[in-house]
């Protein structure tokens, strides 16, 4: 491991990734591999996750195209020096930003978007010109052997290396310097991160998880309820069977309303996944035998399990769990203190929709919040009332495929963020460059001080006008 790095921490040092040259050429590399590959990562991501090809395309394939060649497209743009004013008071002198790459930086990624979440960061480190380790889950093992087999063959072995593991070697690489880490995961093992990165003051991104709370205002939205509908149905079991950060964890609806809501749900599932959905091969299967356990766990309280008003059956031998919905479980039960992260959703009523703010706002900050609502009242509530990565109305998950926007959590969610320029942002070192001139030197700045030089000073300021300077001082070589 550690001669692994070496090689990868001279190659950053003698300055093999910094040209505009080297992260096209990765870039277009990477492009490549998913063209030539496609099949293959469609076939290892059925085998680890029993996705469909048009799933994993949607959530995955066509992401990773899209963020390669937007990088592609605005690599020259991201890397130029950005001009900035500077006071008139140092003239003739000019300012800039300069992004730099932080160097050596550490990926880890997750199981249930094993495609997305390893290369759409890494695009961000190519094309912010740093070396990378990048380590696959272990959970979807079939991606991450071919990962490990195929990333070699396209890309710079000197500067990208991808390292195969359990927890022991995410253990182990997390005792090495790292000029930067970014993780992906739960909130338990994003604080064993934080941790070992604060040994060495390493900066870190984490994208974490939570209960991503779906606000149902039925009064405004009723006429648009089928799409509504499929909307939540499409953004909880759609992505991965709910084993997504960003998926619906609960819905918040007017009790009186509770009811119509559910029936929709129940008639979008029919429609998406058939009668019987374990036999479907539109819907991905759980990622293994453990999680299928903690989730399927959550379901036996007895107070929980009267809460079930669609599915509930449970196949362990086939990682299946069938899409369930849920009608005021007890808020003190599991299934509503922990991340789902899986196909139960609870509906939890209301008396009115106005206290879903309160609702949201007694509980942890959740990486997303959706809210089905024509009402510009409740919307600007919403926006100014509540705390979340993000916020998306009617509709969900959309937000995750929109480059211009920032991806990522706040508070227990994680911080830091990515995709498309942000990306960039987040393995580049914003860089303050300034240059002045001999021309002009003024003089107040320097001892032996005194009243007027204190008024002058004063006045620059506030005022941060070159005249003044002149009419005050004057000017001395």
């Amino acid at each position: 491991m550690e001669a692994n790095l070496e090689v990868l921490r001279e190659s950053f040092k003698n300055g093999r990734t910094r040209s505009y040259e080297w992260r096209k050429k990765q870039l277009s590399s990477l492009i490549q591999l998913i063209h030539d590959k496609e099949n293959t990562i469609f076939e290892a991501l059925y085998q680890d996750l029993g996705k469909h090809p048009v799933e994993i395309f949607r959530d995955e394939v066509g992401i990773v195209l899209k963020s390669a060649n937007d990088a592609l497209s605005s690599l020259h743009k991201w890397m130029a020096p950005k001009k900035k004013p500077v006071p008139l008071l140092f003239f003739p002198a000019k300012g800039e930003v300069l992004s730099e790459p932080f160097g050596l930086v550490l990926i880890i990624s997750s199981w249930n978007f094993p495609l997305s979440l390893s290369l759409d960061p890494l695009i961000g480190a190519i094309s912010a010109g740093n070396t990378a380790v990048l380590k696959p889950s272990e959970y979807a093992p079939v991606f991450s052997s071919f990962l490990v087999a195929t990333l070699p063959l396209y890309l710079d072995n000197k500067a990208i290396k991808v390292v195969e593991g359990g927890a022991d070697v995410c253990e182990q690489l997390l005792q090495y310097k790292w000029d930067k880490i970014f993780f992906t995961g739960s909130p338990k093992v994003g604080r064993i991160v934080m941790s070992a990165a604060a040994k060495h003051l390493t900066p870190v991104t984490l994208e974490l998880g939570g209960k991503c709370p779906a606000i149902f205002d039925y009064s405004s939205v009723h006429s648009n309820m089928k799409v509504a509908a499929k909307r939540i149905v499409g953004g909880k079991w759609g992505p991965c069977a709910g084993q997504a950060c960003i998926g619906i964890d609960y819905v918040l609806v007017e009790d009186k309303f509770a009811s119509e809501l559910i029936d929709s749900l129940k008639r979008i599932l029919k429609k998406f996944y058939g009668e019987n959905s374990k036999n479907s091969t539109s819907i991905a299967r759980i990622v293994n035998e453990k999680n299928v356990e903690r989730i399927s766990n959550l379901l036996k309280d007895p107070k929980v399990a009267a809460s079930i008003v669609h599915g509930g059956s449970v196949d362990k031998e086939k990682l299946f769990i069938e899409p369930t919905i849920l009608l005021n479980p007890p808020l003190d039960a599991d299934i509503m203190t922990e991340e789902i992260f899986g196909p139960l959703l609870p509906i939890i009523t209301l008396n009115k929709i106005e206290e879903s703010i309160e609702f949201i706002n007694a509980r942890p900050k959740p990486l997303a919040l959706y809210a089905f609502t024509e009402d510009e009242t409740l919307k600007k509530r919403i926006l100014y009332k509540t705390s979340s990565g993000s916020v998306t109305f009617n509709d969900t998950m959309v937000q995750f495929v929109c480059d211009s926007l920032p991806f990522g959590g706040v508070g227990q969610s994680g911080f830091g963020s990515y995709h498309g320029k942000y990306s960039f942002d987040t393995f580049s070192h914003e860089k303050a460059v300034m240059q002045r001139s001999f021309l002009i030197e003024l003089e107040p700045r320097y001892p032996p001080w005194n009243d007027f030089k204190l008024k002058f000073i004063r006045l620059a300021y506030r005022y941060d006008y070159f005249g003044l300077a002149l009419l005050l001082l004057g000017l001395k070589k």
